[in-house]
């Protein structure tokens, strides 16, 4: 059953910023200097409350069509309040691994979203979205890292409360990450990479081969 964010959705954003302080805003807003310019299609993937939409809208006042695809209908009830400047948006309440359409994208956009599956789903998931972007278009991804090896226990620690929180309140079916890294390496390359919160928070922008 999806993950549903309908009852921390109005104090979300909220808890972001007292964790993380900016650090989850910024390694979003970082991507959007590597989006198209023009006229095209971005889709958005758990978008939660569309803060990103004014973001987008001062960085690309018109011409990007976006398909807000987002799981919560609380979350879109939110996003629909936003000022998306002269951008046309279509709210679209639904899980990601339902949505069919027959667009492709220039643009995909998924922030901190593919952190909710375990790796079959992610896999999965990963492989529908891939499908949907054009060939040369651009991947924005943003979401959380561990390794093993290398990070201190803090962000172990800190991983194990977060999805204990979410396991609880909004049944989200993963309890660590997966690492959707190596799904890039065939047929992608880094436009740009960025690190926040003490490399705990990743932004990569890739291209589509």
């Amino acid at each position: 059953m999806p993950a549903n964010y309908d009852t921390i959705a109005p104090v979300y954003d909220f808890i972001s910023r007292m964790v993380f302080g900016n650090a989850i805003v910024n390694a979003q807003v970082s991507l959007l200097k590597c989006l198209p310019v023009g006229d095209y299609r971005l889709l958005i993937v758990g978008g939660g409350t569309g803060w990103i939409l004014e973001d987008l809208a001062k960085q690309r006042p018109n011409g990007v069509t976006v398909d807000f695809v987002e799981a919560s209908n609380e979350m879109i009830q939110l996003a629909r309040k936003r000022n998306c400047g002269g951008n046309s948006v279509n709210f679209i309440h639904c899980p990601i691994e339902n949505f069919k359409t027959p667009f492709s994208y220039q643009a995909i956009l998924t922030p901190f979203v593919l952190d909710n599956f375990e790796e079959e789903k992610a896999k999965q998931v990963f492989n529908q979205l891939d499908k949907l972007l054009a060939k040369d278009g651009v991947w924005l991804y943003a979401d959380f890292v561990y390794d093993k090896t290398n990070s201190p226990m803090w962000q172990k620690g800190l991983l194990k409360l977060m999805y204990f929180f979410f396991r609880l309140t909004t049944k989200i079916e993963a309890n660590r990450l997966v690492n959707i890294d190596t799904y890039f390496e065939k047929g992608y390359s880094k436009k740009m990479e960025a690190r926040f919160y003490f490399d705990f928070i990743k932004a990569i922008a890739y291209r589509k081969l």
